[in-house]
Formats: C-alpha cells, sequence, structure tokens
C-alpha cells in the first residue's frame, strides 16, 4: 500500500530533499513517484541504505540522458519542474565518487548558475513587475473591506517572495561558491 507525504523544498534545498528520500528509504518506504505541488509518493520495502541524487535540467530530456546515468548504476525515478529524481544502493558505491552523479566541483557549480538562470531570476523579476507594484497599489485609496483583504493578500505575497529570494538566493549562492573553491 503506497503512502504518501507531504513535504516542502525548494530550489535551493536538493541535498536536504536527497537526505530526507535516503532516510525514509532506511525506515522502509522508498520514493516512487513526486506529486505537485509538494506531495512525495512511497512504497513500503525493506529498510535499506540508498543514496539519492537530484539533477536539475529545467525541461525533458532524451533517452540518452537516462541511459548514461543507468551505465553508472543510477535507477531513473521521476521528474517534475526540471529536477530528475536518481536512486543507486549505497552498497554498491566502492569509491566516493560512485555515489555523486556528477564528475567534478565545477558541474554542480554548473547546476546552481543553472537554477539561478532559470529559477530564481523569474522569481526576482515577477517580484520586481507584479508583486511589489500590487502592494504599493494596495494602499492607495478607500481602505474598505475589499481593499484591506487586496493590502493584506499582497503583504503575504511580498513576505513570501522575499523570504524565498533571500532564503534560495544566500543557500545557492553559499553552495556554488563552496563548489568554485574545490
Amino acid at each position: 500500500m503506497s503512502k504518501m507525504k507531504l513535504h516542502f523544498f525548494t530550489v535551493a534545498d536538493y541535498e536536504e530533499e536527497e537526505i530526507w528520500l535516503r532516510n525514509h528509504h532506511k525506515n522502509g518506504l522508498r520514493f516512487v513517484k513526486f506529486i505537485p505541488p509538494c506531495f512525495f509518493l512511497f512504497e513500503p520495502c525493506t529498510p535499506e541504505d540508498v543514496i539519492y541524487r537530484l539533477d536539475y535540467k529545467n525541461g525533458k530530456q532524451s533517452s540518452d540522458y537516462v541511459q548514461i546515468f543507468s551505465d553508472y548504476g543510477w535507477e531513473y525515478l521521476d521528474s517534475f519542474g526540471g529536477w530528475f529524481y536518481f536512486r543507486k544502493p549505497a552498497s554498491e558505491i566502492q569509491i566516493e565518487s560512485d555515489g555523486e552523479i556528477f564528475s567534478d566541483a565545477a558541474s554542480k557549480a554548473d547546476m546552481i548558475r543553472h537554477i539561478i538562470q532559470t529559477r530564481m531570476l523569474p522569481l526576482f523579476l515577477i517580484f520586481l513587475s507584479c508583486v511589489l507594484p500590487n502592494w504599493f497599489t494596495s494602499f492607495s485609496g478607500d481602505l474598505g473591506a475589499t481593499r484591506t483583504f487586496f493590502t493584506i493578500l499582497s503583504s503575504s505575497l511580498l513576505v513570501l517572495y522575499l523570504y524565498l529570494l533571500i532564503h534560495c538566493g544566500r543557500k545557492l549562492k553559499k553552495r556554488k561558491d563552496e563548489y568554485e573553491l574545490k
């Protein structure tokens, strides 16, 4: 019997997501599928140490892309929103690099740059062109019940966008800097 779990990860939390999936597998729940917006479908399994990895490509990939990972022992699981999910039993890891899907730190840094360009930049542009102007507009005019609701809604969006921009921006920059130093 499948089990669905609710958990929210931002684009900057992909390493935490990998650890979260691994811990569930160790506890007898194998990841099966991601269901938007933030649901994970698991099925019962024999508890085992399995490494999960995510790769970000922002689009559909060819069968050659998945085959490359398969050739290195990675099982393709699912994809959503540009993220591709893979797993490999820890027992198959002979050297540390076998547990990674990237061959070097520069490849990881490239993935971070791609996330920033295709996820963070559009989020920032939406913030500047929609959220911020609507927030300023919400204070003009009569403050009736409708206007008050609109002000509360636009203020909530402003806070949410600011949090996401700051949290993800700082975390992605920190990871990118760490990868570039290696």
